[in-house]
């Protein structure tokens, strides 16, 4: 199986500091991987500096066979790497519509676009219902969703998720992961899922990445990290 995103010996400094070092990634192609770790372990700066947000102090990132490590954020996103970012990011005063067709803004395939709104609408049945609601007024699972959703309009090849169980309720959180599997089963999109809670990553995805301190400490398959002694000690004692 080949991979659709390969980061290599990334490093990323913040000033004098750095934030992480040497993190090499691979992620299949129509997979799910997971990056775990603590707050503070630089899971988002890794994320970020993949998309351009930050940026990357040594490494590759290469997406689709193609060395993107220094084009734009934007040109990522037309590409197919695409990030629904920690806390969601909604424009709350906006209808959660216009939210949704904000993420296909750099797309031109009107049939393509009205396909995706009909998916999002299967996938997520409440948005239908409260298409015309301010994003701002929905709860915090409906959000989640909305940041999803908005993320699968930019028509990914790869979703980056990150930490979109945070401040949900273990029942919103179990329906998330349950979304994020049927959205890569229904469409072969492959997912990127970074995440604290590492019941909603284990259950969700079939690889794990584990970074403390800004370095990879643990990699494997699930059942692998489940039983390895770092990752047993830092998250279940």
């Amino acid at each position: 199986m080949s991979n659709i995103l390969e980061i290599k010996g990334l490093k990323v400094m913040f000033g004098k500091s750095i934030a992480i070092h040497d993190v090499t990634l691979d992620i299949p192609e129509g997979g799910i991987v997971t990056l775990i770790g603590s707050n503070g372990a630089g899971k988002s700066t890794t994320l970020n500096a993949a998309l351009g947000i930050v940026p990357i102090t040594e490494g590759t990132v290469t997406f689709a066979g193609e060395d993107i490590t220094h084009i734009s954020t934007t040109e990522k996103v037309r590409r197919g790497l695409v990030l629904a970012p920690e806390g969601r990011h909604l424009f709350p005063y906006l209808s959660v519509y216009k939210n949704l067709i904000l993420g296909a803004s750099q797309r031109k395939d009107k049939e393509g676009i009205q396909a995706d709104l009909e998916f999002v609408y299967g996938l997520f049945p409440i948005l239908k219902e409260r298409l015309k609601q301010k994003a701002g007024t929905l709860s915090g699972g409906q959000q989640q969703m909305v940041a999803i959703a908005r993320g699968i309009m930019a028509n990914p090849k790869l979703l980056c998720l990150d930490e979109p169980s945070l401040g949900l309720a273990p029942a919103v959180i179990e329906d998330i992961g349950e979304k994020i599997r049927e959205l890569n089963k229904a469409r072969g999109t492959s997912v990127l899922l970074v995440e604290q809670n590492v019941h909603l990553a284990f259950e969700t995805a079939s690889y794990c990445y584990t970074l403390q301190v800004g370095e990879l400490v643990a990699q494997g398959t699930i059942e692998e990290i489940r039983n390895n002694d770092i990752v047993r000690k830092a998250y279940f004692g």
